[in-house]
């Protein structure tokens, strides 16, 4: 994520990984950087809507009804998925969900290294392989990246799953 922008970030770090792939970045310290960045902009925007989350978007004006269901449908997010909604929502909603401090840095940095390593590498991967590198290190780290993204849908898909289960009437 570049400077809170996950469009922006996500390319950026989708062309280091392909840059990495034809050696002119490490993979490694393409992670490490992604994920660093991610942590950061994550307490960032956590702070932002710990602090002014609610006063922005409880503020009377044309649009506050909207404003009022969005905030309702965070609250019903987060009381749903937990630590699971970090991976899915931006970090101004967990700040101003008010999502516990310690608990967000912990889930933002597990969702930072999980996306890094499955962007960087999915690209890193693709970028070898286009390039005619069929080598098992190079299936492999693509393997590895699609893997870790696949890892967090089943693991929402199962949570949503054991939710609904608990919800439905006995």
């Amino acid at each position: 994520m570049v400077a809170g922008i996950p469009f922006i970030g996500a390319t950026a770090l989708g062309a280091a990984g392909v840059a990495a792939s034809q050696g002119r970045l490490s993979l490694t310290l393409v992670v490490v950087a992604a994920t660093a960045g991610g942590e950061v902009g994550g307490l960032i925007g956590y702070a932002v809507g710990n602090r002014w989350g609610r006063v922005l978007l409880e503020r009377p004006g044309r649009h506050q009804a909207g404003r009022q269901r969005m905030v309702e449908k965070g609250e019903r997010a987060y009381a749903r998925y937990g630590r699971l909604a970090v991976f899915f929502t931006p970090a101004i909603v967990s700040g101003t969900a008010k999502m516990q401090h310690g608990e967000f840095v912990v889930w933002n940095l597990v969702a930072s290294l999980a996306f890094a390593i499955s962007v960087a590498a999915s690209s890193y991967g693709i970028g070898r392989l286009v390039t005619g590198h069929l080598s098992w290190h190079d299936v492999l780290t693509l393997v590895v990246g699609f893997g870790v993204g696949a890892l967090v849908m089943v693991w929402f898909v199962r949570h949503r799953r054991r939710a609904a289960e608990r919800r439905a009437p006995s």
